[in-house]
């Protein structure tokens, strides 16, 4: 049902390659293969470092244990021969880690990896040219699906309220989300795709998804919000024109 769907930590399908104009005149760019020697479970990493064609660096990374692939990097900065850069994670999935590297002579990286107070010390050698992953962009959204939706859903025994106003600007689809249940919550939404008659809105800060299908007879949406382990169906019916609202829960 879902367009793009993370289950660990955030990882989106449909990312396109960075361009590696740079990669001859910067030694931290590439391709970084290691281990991090975390107590008891050593993680097998993979680490892709690039500029951009303004000199901005992005990176993402691989950790085959934990199914996480190409997901993006945080706050990468390289200042000589050290760089810094932090895995981005919800609050609903745990603590953020962040990675501090050194580049050695021989094309490798070593430092710490730094996770909720823990530190873990890391080697990467250098295998190849980066391939970083960039998240994905909105899609424009269909004149159907744009417009004012309202519905509610049950979590944890509380009634939850929902209001999600869908339009487009120039970068593609936008959107307000609102769950009012024992107080209201305005949702950061960072991402709105829609393919067909499905439609995603991701609030990856709060480690929130509601995935739903339009279903033009009905004029509604019919989906699934989903936070952390908990799923749960929701329905939202078309504001009505002239302020009245539908609304309908499962």
């Amino acid at each position: 049902m879902s367009i793009s769907r993370n289950r660990g930590l955030i990882c989106v399908v449909g990312f396109a390659a960075l361009t590696l104009a740079c990669h001859a005149a910067e030694p931290f760019a590439g391709r970084w293969e290691g281990v991090v020697h975390v107590p008891g479970n050593e993680l097998n990493v993979v680490v892709d470092l690039a500029p951009d064609s303004n000199g901005a660096w992005a990176g993402s990374i691989t950790i085959p244990g934990f199914s996480t692939k190409g997901m993006p990097l945080k706050d990468v900065v390289v200042n000589g021969s050290d760089a810094s850069f932090a895995i981005k994670t919800s609050p609903a999935r745990g603590l953020e880690a962040t990675l501090k590297a050194h580049l050695e002579g021989n094309n490798s990286l070593t430092g710490q990896f730094t996770q909720g107070g823990n530190t873990a010390p890391f080697e990467l050698k250098q295998v190849g040219p980066p391939q970083v992953e960039l998240p994905p962009k909105s899609t424009a959204l269909s004149k159907e699906i744009e417009g004012e939706w309202t519905g509610e859903f049950q979590l944890l025994g509380y009634p939850r309220k929902v209001t999600l106003k869908l339009s487009n600007n120039e970068h593609g689809g936008v959107a307000e989300f609102v769950v009012v249940g024992k107080r209201v919550n305005n949702l950061p939404v960072d991402l709105v795709r829609q393919e067909n008659t499905m439609l995603d809105v991701h609030c990856s800060e709060m480690g929130i998804l509601l995935e739903a299908r339009f279903r033009k007879e009905k004029d509604e949406l019919d989906g699934t919000f989903s936070q952390g382990p908990f799923d749960v169906p929701v329905v939202l019916k078309k504001a009505k024109a002239g302020g009245s609202r539908e609304a309908s829960s499962q």
